[in-house]
């Protein structure tokens, strides 16, 4: 007999669901209006900076951030070399710290207001109600038939949507090269391929993230929402709905009593508000990202039924359980034992990354020994080492830069091409300078365990830098 498919029954969950679009609807207040002005603020950050120059002398680049730029990264006066990478490594665990610190007082108010896919989705819902209207009239343009009227406000919100991210990706390329002179040649089709291939990914990422997928970006693909649980307490500042004062809920009528019930008079104006397309009166959840329009829905609404605002706030799970057991609520703590704990680690990074750049060398010399062979016996007896020498100069200006070798007495020192035995060299501006290093000693001057000090010193300045190296021989060997 052959098998059948067996058939699944007629109440089984579909293991995908389409995407319901979330129509938010427009509302005032003082969380809308910070909204509107950090996303303006950030936008102009993000769009502006490359284009922000900075003198650093000639044959420099005068880009005020600049990435990557013959393998150096430039932020305003910070010049930050390939070696230096440790720099960059103290900035990101920094922002990582901030981020912390940030979320154990105030929830995720880095998702509500300052994380990208935040701001452009801000931006795209502003440029969809431009053209397709507020709530009500999106939703009823969604579902009404395909007209002139439904096609050309479709057509104009997605080009309009495309050049914005267009925009975007155009403006990060523009901070791994000279943003004047790549835009020049982008749009003459002289620039590098793999600008337009960057800006044509980052196109196509900008308008699928913040375009079509918006919400599902924050519930299914970050991270973070599953991270900052372990972040918060009892104690931080989430938005929250103050089920203590709003329950029990049900609708109102302005001639009955408000003995025996609560405040919440179940408008679900929190819930179209909403970005994300939930209801915070059910509690902390996975998908809100505390961008607090629901306060300012909910604050309309109460001051129209003549109620106090605040029913969804600011507030510490604590201060909830507190007030639902008839105890007074407590002040915000902002020292608690993971706030200090955060602080101080930033301030001892910061002052560690500050220390360094305020006193790192102004340039830098690497010694790498000749392996094969490892020395050369001469006729005279004496013990031959090679070395190759690299010195960067990590300044404007040209350094001229005197060797000397300590270590073992009677070194006979030389540097290859160098007829007269003269151990200075010149270092260009911002350039790289290698040579070979000969090193002779007496046979009877070594004992198998010699190291030599090779080092560099900066003939105007006095500045040094130095390595320890082995010097091998017959015995060592």
């Amino acid at each position: 007999m052959t098998a059948l498919k067996p058939t699944p029954p007629s109440d089984a969950q579909p293991m995908y669901k389409k995407r319901e679009p979330v129509h938010p609807k427009l509302v005032s207040g003082k969380f809308r209006s910070f909204k509107f002005a950090f996303m303006a603020l950030a936008l102009a950050v993000y769009y502006g900076l490359p284009w922000i120059r900075w003198d650093r002398g000639p044959d420099a680049p005068d880009q005020a951030i600049l990435f990557f730029a013959d393998g150096k990264f430039y932020f305003g006066p910070i010049e930050i070399w390939p070696q230096e990478v440790y720099y960059i490594t103290g900035i990101l665990i920094l922002s990582s710290f901030g981020l912390f610190l940030v979320t154990s007082l105030f929830g995720r108010v880095w998702c509500g207001y300052a994380c990208p896919q935040t701001v452009w989705t801000d931006l795209y819902i502003a440029v969809e109600r431009f053209f397709e209207g507020d709530r009500n009239k999106r939703i009823k343009l969604d579902r009404a038939p395909w007209t002139l009227n439904k096609i050309w406000r479709k057509v104009a919100k997605h080009a309009v949507w495309l050049l914005i991210a267009a925009a975007t990706g155009g403006a990060l390329v523009f901070y791994f090269h000279d943003a004047p002179s790549l835009a020049y040649n982008f749009f003459t089709g002289h620039a590098p391929t793999t600008a337009y291939v960057f800006v044509g990914i980052l196109t196509f990422t900008t308008y699928s993230l913040a375009g079509t997928m918006r919400e599902q970006v924050c519930t299914y693909l970050c991270p973070w929402p599953r991270i900052q649980a372990a972040l918060t307490d009892e104690d931080a500042l989430n938005v929250t709905y103050r089920w203590d004062r709003g329950e029990p809920r049900g609708p109102h009528k302005k001639s009955e009593t408000w003995e025996g019930r609560g405040d919440c008079v179940d408008c679900n104006a929190c819930v179209t508000a909403c970005p994300m397309g939930i209801d915070i009166r059910n509690g902390a959840q996975l998908e809100c990202i505390h961008c607090a329009l629901c306060i300012d829905a909910c604050d309309d609404i109460m001051k129209k039924v003549g109620r106090p605002t605040g029913l969804i706030a600011y507030d510490t799970d604590k201060n909830v359980e507190l007030r639902a057991a008839g105890k007074p609520a407590q002040k915000f703590r902002l020292f608690r034992p993971r706030v200090i704990i955060y602080a101080v680690l930033i301030s001892a990074i910061t002052a560690l990354m500050a220390y360094g750049l305020l006193t790192r060398s102004t340039f830098e010399l690497n010694v790498l020994k000749d392996r094969s062979p490892s020395f050369v016996q001469l006729s005279d007896g004496r013990i031959q080492n090679g070395y190759a020498i690299k010195l960067v100069n990590k300044r404007i200006d040209p350094k001229n830069i005197r060797l000397e070798v300590t270590g073992i007495e009677g070194a006979d020192v030389s540097l290859v091409g160098e007829e007269h035995g003269d151990l200075d060299v010149e270092i260009p501006g911002e350039g790289v300078t290698r040579f070979r290093m000969i090193i002779k000693i007496p046979e009877d001057a070594v004992d198998g365990n010699d190291r030599l000090r090779i080092v560099a010193i900066d003939t105007e300045t006095g500045e040094q830098d130095s390595n320890f190296i082995p010097f091998s021989s017959p015995r060592r060997n």
